[in-house]
């Protein structure tokens, strides 16, 4: 029988493989008596700074002897709770029986397009996934070439390329949901190149120089599987006859097919204005805006962790704030030990992001500093009223930003009170900065609530928030300003059959592995109602 064990609290100090005595200890039996034991849950609780532990959920499968012993409802034995359990299983439907004439076709190799096309191909359907940018390898040698100085290539970036935006974007691996799906999903991650510990940890997280591998071995599988990758392949048109997809025109040529998963990222702003052209239902939706917040990471330390040097066994600490009111105030993409990259998909305008390795060495902390901006904010009704929006102030940070895409930069002290900053400035942002006043590049409703948030945050900190931190931005493509609207039961665009918008881009995610869990979702409603292709 199976058990799950709740509550297990060891120190930092203990080893994990302690957990299957700690578990027998509780449960009054023998080791031995344990046949297997695997974690689901690992979190750190550090509400006492002078006890600090992390907390684990076991599941764990005893001898047959003992299944009468723990049957029935939850017990709790010394604050731990033990409970019967049974894992929801993973499924896939049987293939469905609608011939397809051709391979299916994925715009968009981001975390969405990568896990449709990956199960699309272990079922027998060979996807064709176009992809604007180039492979990773290739994309990376470009980063660092903008990074020190070199030209904006604008299909091969921070945004565009194999991986899509969450490449380089930190690498969190969170996810407000649960479920077969989700852990599907960490798995497939952690078989790729990943961490076993995806799969249980609370806050998982890879780290931007780590996540490039395992794109690139995702990739390799569904190849193995029978898909395909076209590289440097935008599409520019979709041929729609009869509210049918026909095919799609790409800078490569036509490709024909019956079914198009739109998977394009929340920053393909040219597909958005084509979709819009071909009549796809497009709606505006609410946004993250704000700024993004650098500190010194030794003050983000001494505030989580206090006097206690625990940076050795925790590493860098990061935090979650929020200030309430008429437009709250919260962190967002919190990078510990972390970089300021730039999020630039088009020439002249400019946008931030933040980064970190897996080590999370840097000497820098940041963070986003948001509200969320409704469709009623953006002067509007115009399904692309939010892109114009972020443009406006993205095009203003290029300008204060000398036109070469050097990062506006301000001490938030000196934001506060309204004055210039002068003199050198230290910033983790690899090509530089310049002084600028941070005000003109954001909304005045979420300059407003940077003025009434900041001096809160502060207190809260002890004065340990602002000092030294610096302001940068605007920090504007955390989420898609734009919906493209589908059917819940079909997932396909209403009246345009064949056509299938998931992730990020589409409105319907939130971060690289609900984005990915879309694609499956949407995976799973192709392969029901198609047979797979015959094989060659």
């Amino acid at each position: 029988m199976a058990l799950r064990v709740r509550n297990l609290r060891l120190g930092l100090n203990d080893s994990e493989q302690g957990l299957p005595e700690r578990v027998a200890q509780v449960l009054g039996i023998r080791r031995e008596d344990i046949l297997h034991w695997r974690i689901l849950r690992k979190s750190l609780d550090a509400r006492d700074k002078q006890d600090l532990a992390f907390v684990y959920s076991v599941e764990v499968n005893l001898a047959d002897d003992l299944q009468g012993r723990f049957d029935g409802a939850p017990r709790t034995l010394n604050s731990v709770v033990v409970e019967p359990y049974v894992e929801p299983p993973f499924s896939m439907p049987d293939p469905g029986k609608e011939p397809l004439q051709h391979p299916p076709v994925i715009v968009g190799s981001g975390p969405a397009g990568l896990a449709a096309a990956y199960f699309l191909a272990q079922y027998g359907y060979r996807p064709i996934v176009l992809e604007r940018g180039k492979p990773v390898r290739e994309r990376i040698h470009d980063i660092r070439r903008f990074d020190a100085g070199g030209p904006h290539d604008p299909e091969s970036n921070y945004l565009f390329g194999e991986g899509g935006a969450g490449t380089f974007s930190d690498g969190k691996l969170t996810c407000r949901n649960s479920g077969p799906d989700v852990r599907r999903i960490l798995e497939l991650f952690a078989e790729c190149k990943g961490k076993p510990s995806l799969v249980y940890e609370y806050r998982p997280h890879l780290g931007s120089n780590r996540l490039p591998a395992v794109v690139k071995a995702l990739r390799q599988r569904i190849e193995r599987f029978g898909g395909t990758f076209r590289f440097q392949c935008r599409v520019d048109d979709l041929d729609i006859i009869d509210g049918r997809i026909r095919g799609v025109c790409t800078t490569s040529g036509y490709i024909p097919a019956q079914v198009v998963v739109l998977a394009i990222g929340h920053s393909a702003r040219d597909t958005y204005a084509m979709l819009l052209r071909r009549g796809l239902p497009l709606v505006p939706k609410p946004f993250q805006f704000g700024v993004r917040i650098e500190q010194p990471q030794e003050n983000v330390n001494r505030f989580q962790y206090g006097g206690v040097p625990l940076e050795a066994q925790l590493g860098a600490a990061d935090y979650n704030v929020i200030v309430h009111g008429q437009l709250d105030l919260y962190s967002f993409c919190m990078c510990a030990g972390g970089h300021v990259i730039p999020s630039v998909s088009e020439p002249g305008h400019f946008c931030t992001n933040g980064m970190s390795y897996s080590r999370r060495d840097s000497p820098f902390a940041n963070s986003g500093l948001v509200v969320t901006l409704e469709p009623h904010h953006f002067g509007s009704e115009h399904p692309l009223a939010g892109v114009e929006l972020q443009r406006r102030f993205e095009r203003r940070a290029w300008e204060l930003g000398r036109r070469q895409y050097y990062c506006p930069i301000q001490w938030a002290r000196d934001f506060l009170a309204g004055r210039p900053s002068r003199g050198k400035i230290p910033c983790s942002y690899r090509r530089g900065v310049v002084p600028a006043d941070i005000a003109e590049l954001v909304p005045v409703m979420v300059l407003r609530a940077l003025q009434r948030g900041l001096p809160i945050l502060d207190r809260r900190w002890h004065g340990l928030f602002l000092r030294d931190a610096t302001l940068v931005g605007p920090e504007a493509r955390g989420s898609s300003p734009v919906r493209i609207m589908r059917d819940e039961q079909t997932r396909m665009c209403p009246g345009f059959d064949g056509i299938y918008p998931i992730g990020e881009g589409a409105g319907y995610a939130g971060g690289i592995v609900s984005a990915a869990v879309d694609g499956l979702r949407t995976a799973r409603v192709i392969i029901a109602r198609f047979a797979p292709l015959e094989k060659k």
